[in-house]
């Protein structure tokens, strides 16, 4: 029994927008409006346009599915403990790809990672559609005769015993050129304690710490210096510039030099497209109020990669970039439908589609970067970053205030993100933040599971905070964290949003989340 259509067939319909109108062909290869032109080929959808403004292509295989089927789809950008298998629901939108399991019968129908649309899934009870935005913001693009690869579409099925294990082998067939961290990361992110608080001194006295808790440890910790170090951050603007810090870090490149005489690689967090430098000319900007650059004018782009340089420069070995989806769509992307961008969303120019515009701020990242620096994406999005970032932040924050935030978000992202974990990037759940305000029984629990996982392991905890046990159970997890371990299988992932139940290579664990 298969679940899906044959996607290897022709699609049913095809389904084109443009500005100057749309087409629907029934059964057949392609179809066209004006000078704009869609292939079905082997599994690869192409658009080639010249004049003609392009918005979406729509595909759609008929096939009666199996009633009891059930469905699991992936985020745009980053889970908010939302990711889950569902019944059949017509209208929930599955970028990138999904898995469905009916009976034993596991599937998976997804496209390979880089495309140059934005692509979602819908499956509803007699069919599957394949949404293919082409447009540049909220308008649509005008290609300039470019032909651009829409999607690649994979199809998976097999019969299993383990559907979790059979979602670890379908996603490995997504992605291609993707980059990895040479060993296991982990360390400090001072982010849920110090939210915006901090200082050179501080940060040293924490790399301090982490240096003596991992004493002998082969495979050295990083501490990040997350949003608090930039000039502007004392005004309460999140922005750069980017180039140097405040009042509180006033040689960037000094406390690097110290951190790494620790033995603690130095990272540092920065969020690209918000910068108000007074250097900057007026046109470098989307939104001109809020100080958001436009990535599609010349120059903004060498700009991005100076600051990155620059950070580089100063001796930081872990990049960690934020916000820019929310940035270049305006909006985070669980309140976004089909449509990952908000309609007040206007590039100067027109010539690639939003996917095109996101791979190349993030390969200019990348590139500047360097080879002996990690990059750790963070709101931005898994399927179009492989091959440009090492790490991804899967999930939405966790919390040093609120444990229900953590268990929803931390949870959640670790176990469904787990099989993307190790073939797209290393994947990371976001930190154990360890404050007064979250119980340490519960916290100890969240710190097993990711330092067991095989995934990332960073923590944020104030310099001095723990004591006694606590101590000596941080500092088995960081040794824990420190060494490769198979990817933990979250048991109970098919009936719980926040599986409890968790196998690893030495047996299973229950943790008691609630």
């Amino acid at each position: 029994m298969s679940i899906f259509p044959d996607i290897t067939q022709l699609p049913d319909s095809i389904e084109l927008e443009t500005d100057d109108g749309s087409a629907v062909v029934r059964h057949g290869p392609g179809i066209s409006v004006g000078d704009a032109c869609v292939l079905y080929d082997n599994a690869r959808v192409t658009l080639r346009a010249d004049k003609t403004p392009v918005r979406t292509v729509v595909l759609r295989w008929n096939g009666r599915m199996p009633e009891n089927s059930r469905f699991c789809g992936d985020a745009w950008e980053r889970g908010y403990g939302d990711l889950e298998w569902r019944g059949f629901v017509p209208d929930r939108v599955m970028p990138w790809f999904f898995y469905a399991l009916s009976g034993d019968v596991f599937a998976m129908l997804g496209v390979k990672t880089r495309p140059d649309a934005l692509c979602s899934f819908t499956c509803d009870k007699d069919g599957v559609s394949l949404t293919l935005d082409v447009t540049c913001g909220a308008d649509a693009a005008v290609l300039g005769g470019m032909t651009i690869l829409c999607a690649e579409l994979v199809f998976f099925e097999e019969t299993t015993g383990d559907p979790f294990l059979s979602a670890v082998r379908a996603a490995a067939l997504l992605p291609e050129g993707a980059v990895f961290p040479d060993a296991p990361v982990y360390g400090y992110n001072n982010w849920y304690y110090a939210y915006g608080e901090s200082s050179a001194k501080v940060m040293l006295d924490s790399a301090r710490e982490l240096s003596e808790l991992t004493d002998g440890l082969a495979n050295r910790p990083y501490i990040v210096i997350d949003d608090c170090w930039q000039k502007e951050r004392k005004s309460g603007f999140i922005g750069g510039s980017w180039r140097e810090g405040n009042a509180d870090f006033t040689d960037m490149a000094s406390l690097a030099s110290q951190i790494s005489q620790l033995g603690v690689k130095p990272g540092l967090w920065l969020r690209p497209l918000q910068n108000r430098s007074p250097e900057l000319p007026d046109d470098f900007y989307r939104d001109k109020d809020d100080f958001i650059l436009d990535p599609t004018v010349p120059g903004v782009l060498e700009h991005i990669a100076e600051d990155v340089r620059t950070v580089t420069g100063w001796g930081y070995r872990l990049i960690k970039h934020d916000y820019s989806t929310c940035d270049i769509t305006g909006d985070w992307g669980f309140r976004r439908g089909k449509s990952l961008v908000c309609e007040n969303v206007h590039f100067r120019n027109r010539d690639r589609t939003t996917a095109q515009i996101i791979k190349d701020l993030y390969s200019v990242i990348f590139g500047s970067a360097g080879k002996d620096c990690l990059v750790l994406g963070c709101n931005t999005i898994g399927h179009l970053g492989v091959g440009y970032m090492q790490l991804n932040r899967t999930g939405d924050d966790t919390s040093g205030r609120e444990w229900a935030r953590t268990r929803k978000m931390g949870v959640n992202t670790l176990a469904f993100r787990m099989p993307q974990h190790g073939s797209f990037w290393f994947a990371d759940a976001d930190c154990v933040g360890i404050t007064d305000s979250v119980p340490w029984e519960k916290n100890r629990q969240w710190l097993d599971l990711l330092s067991r996982s095989g995934t990332p392991l960073f923590v944020s905890v104030a310099p001095g905070f723990l004591k006694g046990t606590q101590l000596e159970e941080l500092k088995a997890a960081l040794a824990s964290a420190s060494v490769p371990a198979p990817a933990a299988e979250p048991l109970d992932f098919l009936n719980d949003t926040c599986p409890s139940s968790w196998r690893f290579s030495d047996g299973i664990v229950n943790y008691d989340w609630y």
